[in-house]
């Protein structure tokens, strides 16, 4: 008995250890296990350039239909037969009226998308690999509402993850599950759009160490196995090395977790723009007039006008669409097609402010965000780096719903105020320092099946009405997939619609090379590669560089902007005429946008005005108020050729656009200037907020004649200001 006792003592400590570090060891290994992380594999299409010999191989990418084909297509839906070439014709005023129109049998589709954001482009998109006959019409432009004004970023959402676990809230816990799923979807299937960021948490007391961890490690909990990298812990001297523009004062350290970030009107045009290339019939600046009905009272389409039609100053012609079911994803804008239904329907948003301001690059490291998570309100505020520029916001205030709603003064003071609070007093950030700022309208939600008393939901609501108006409304960007894959499972069974395999699938990729996705007729969606995807890769540039002569920082930023259709764009740029770069005059000299962009989003992408090339196509609009105004007339120019405008239009276009940068932080004292007073070149002559923030016509000189407090020329030493020998101050 003795030997068995002592036999035991020590082998319980042994097996105890022994189990103890296993447990550790497999909590080691799944932190830090080699990683698969999206971006950093090769190619699923190689480069054009790899082959036997180097030999160069263009690729041949397929080509959406046309937008007057695609109009063709909205009209045979009711029965109206008519050739492209006709509406060329009456697109720009050759013809008016229903001439050369015939009567046949209607066509109609099986569902109609009203709106082009992130969630209607999305139902498109889903709708149209399940084999259905889909068509998607968008008032304005594509992400030209709350889609292009989010905080770019793809995330859970941690401030969330906090509040479901304080208020024992199951929809918030919910929403940040799903949305930490769609993450990495979205990184997958658009890797050269999105990408992973590391936030960083600044600690100022050691008890929110732990706290702040904890956190953290749930987030990364909750990911599972999509998760990509863990969330680490930094002392307060690795902190500043990350981050050096921290205040140093009562910093005891800092936590840093990972999330996504993306180009997100950029993605919402590879959206819809993939969703043609799978058969979607999608016409951008097509406004709907009113709802139609057939004799039993239920939905079976729409009136729509051709609004590019006005902005050539002809008078459109109105048409209906024809569809078994119509969607309505039109975001802030929900209650107004609602109303179209039915105008006595108890609204559902509740439409909220967010505002954004883009400064500087310096005022961050361009591979670090930073997250503050206790304001001086109690809000939260991001500070991220976003194509080369600083982000930061946002706000949470009550709004009215507008086309171009106004950052007000007071949110981006508030920004400036919070933004001050967290880097180090040297560090002057000022409101001249402010290169754009904007306001988005994020459409909040309440169930109209709920309570009065109920309060707001922040994940989506998918409704329908007596009539048959399918609505999905709120949400948030990452989960736009599964927003879209909820709705066409509740129109598919609302409308009696049969899914079916796509057997004709288009060759997205430009080669033989397909999806991995079974286009069986169930939602693929998480599997489709957006257009671009397929030949991207992280050394992609290089590739570009090598063979069209283009800038190295132009050609990585269009791998990161088109993917693989960067060949494409760096093959419709113009030769400079100089012995490097070869191809790609910029736009901007500030920012790495070139003449060939333009010619791509007007022939590839449906741009049919300046602001869709200024704001959704390229960024500048929203990276530089004024650069965007400085770089418009040479953007009208290239898009005047390419579309045949009279010098009318161009002016239409000038006015619409600078109006449009009025709502992206365009100072109010240039609304009122001409293309004459932008092409003279008033730069660093005119007085405004960032007049005084240089020395801009001082001559070179050690000490700049404005930064010293003598007239040139004068010595104090030698002077009445000078000190008399021994006396001191």
């Amino acid at each position: 008995m003795a030997h068995r006792a002592r036999t035991s003592r020590i082998l319980r400590p042994l097996l105890y250890t022994t189990g103890a570090g296993l447990v550790g060891g497999a909590a080691l290994y799944s932190i830090y296990r080699p990683r698969d992380i999206p971006g950093l594999e090769a190619a699923q299409v190689p480069p054009p350039t790899y082959g036997e010999g180097g030999v160069f191989r263009p690729p041949k990418f397929p080509h959406a239909k046309s937008r007057e084909e695609q109009i063709a297509d909205l009209k045979r839906s009711a029965g109206v037969l008519s050739s492209a070439a006709d509406t060329v014709k009456k697109t720009i005023g050759w013809r008016s009226g229903a001439e050369n129109e015939q009567k046949g049998e209607e066509e109609p589709y099986d569902l109609l998308v009203i709106g082009g954001g992130a969630t209607g482009s999305g139902i498109a998109l889903d709708a149209a690999t399940r084999g259905l006959k889909v068509a998607l019409v968008e008032r304005d432009d594509f992400s030209s509402g709350t889609s292009s004004k989010s905080t770019k970023l793809v995330h859970g959402g941690v401030r969330y993850l906090e509040k479901a676990v304080w208020n024992l809230d199951y929809n918030q816990y919910k929403l940040v599950v799903e949305a930490l799923r769609e993450r990495r979807y979205f990184l997958d299937t658009a890797p050269h759009l999105s990408q992973w960021l590391p936030i960083m948490i600044p600690i100022q007391k050691w008890w929110q160490a732990p706290y702040f961890w904890a956190g953290t490690k749930f987030y990364d909990f909750l990911a599972g196995s999509e998760n990509i990298e863990s969330s680490y812990f930094l002392t307060k001297s690795k902190a500043l090395d990350a981050f050096p523009m921290l205040k140093k004062d009562d910093l005891f350290g800092a936590l840093v977790y990972y999330d996504g970030a993306h180009n997100d009107s950029r993605m919402n045009v590879s959206i819809a723009m993939t969703a043609a290339l799978y058969g979607a019939t999608v016409v951008n600046h097509m406004e709907v007039t009113s709802l139609e009905k057939d004799a039993s009272g239920k939905l079976c389409g729409a009136r729509v006008k051709d609004c590019v039609t006005e902005l050539n100053g002809k008078t459109p012609q109105e048409f209906s669409i024809k569809a078994k079911g119509v969607i309505n994803a039109t975001g802030p804008f929900t209650d107004s097609i609602r109303k179209l239904d039915e105008p006595t329907v108890e609204e559902i948003v509740a439409p909220s402010s967010g505002v954004h301001v883009i400064l500087p690059g310096y005022f961050s490291p361009s591979n670090m965000g930073l997250i503050d998570p206790s304001t001086s309100d109690g809000r939260v505020i991001f500070f991220l780096p976003w194509q080369g520029n600083t982000i930061a916001g946002t706000t949470d205030t009550a709004t009215t719903v507008t086309k171009d709603p106004v950052a007000g003064e007071d949110e981006i003071d508030w920004i400036l105020k919070e933004i001050r609070r967290y880097l180090q007093p040297e560090i002057n950030v000022r409101r001249g320092d402010v290169l754009a700022a904007w306001s988005g309208i994020r459409p909040l939600v309440r169930d109209p099946k709920a309570g009065k008393t109920e309060g707001l939901v922040r994940n989506h609501l998918v409704t329908i009405s007596p009539s048959g108006l399918l609505t999905c409304a709120g949400g948030k960007w990452t989960t736009y997939r599964e927003m879209a894959e909820e709705t066409v499972n509740e129109a598919i069974k609302e409308f009696g619609l049969t899914a079916k395999p796509l057997t004709n699938a288009p060759m997205v990729s430009g080669t033989q090379v397909r999806d991995e996705a079974p286009l069986d007729g169930t939602c693929q969606t998480h599997r489709v590669r957006l257009i671009g995807a397929h030949g991207y890769s992280k050394t992609l540039f290089i590739n570009l560089v090598q063979h069209y002569g283009i800038e190295t920082e132009i050609a990585k930023y269009l791998c990161t902007a088109y993917g693989d259709r960067a060949w494409t764009v760096a093959s419709l740029s113009a030769p400079t005429e100089q012995r490097f770069p070869v191809r790609g005059k910029r736009i901007s000299e500030l920012y790495p946008y070139i003449d060939g962009e333009v010619r791509y989003c007007v022939r590839h992408e449906y741009a049919h005005t300046a602001t869709d090339v200024i704001a959704r196509r390229m960024r500048l609009a929203f990276l530089n108020a004024q650069a965007a105004l400085e770089a418009l007339p040479a953007v009208i120019d290239l898009m005047a050729e390419e579309l045949k405008w009279d010098s009318k239009r161009k002016e239409v276009e000038w006015k619409n656009s600078v109006k449009f940068l009025g709502s992206m932080g365009l100072p109010k004292s240039k609304l009122s200037w001409s293309r004459k007073d932008v092409e003279s070149g008033h730069v660093g002559k005119y007085e405004d907020e960032e007049y005084n923030l240089y020395a801009r016509h001082d001559k070179p000189d050690e000490l700049l004649e404005s930064d010293s407090k003598y007239p040139k020329g004068h010595n104090p030493v030698m002077g009445k200001d000078a000190i008399p020998e021994g006396r001191s101050n």
